[in-house]
């Protein structure tokens, strides 16, 4: 255990630690405006085929 934690303050003192840091932030920015362009997208496109549906003719 002691080990596991001595581990864990040497990489947050160090250059590592920082650069981890700063990628899981850049993610977590990267997932939620992937999130939300699919969501306002998905909505557009569900409304583009409910209107072509509704323009179809019923056989």
């Amino acid at each position: 255990m002691q080990h596991i934690v001595s581990k864990c303050r040497e990489l947050v003192r160090s250059e590592a630690g920082a650069t981890a840091t700063e990628y899981a932030v850049m993610l977590a920015l990267i997932i939620i405006v992937a999130i939300g362009a699919i969501t306002i997208l998905g909505k557009k496109v569900t409304n583009t085929f409910n209107n072509m549906a509704e323009q179809m003719p019923d056989n």
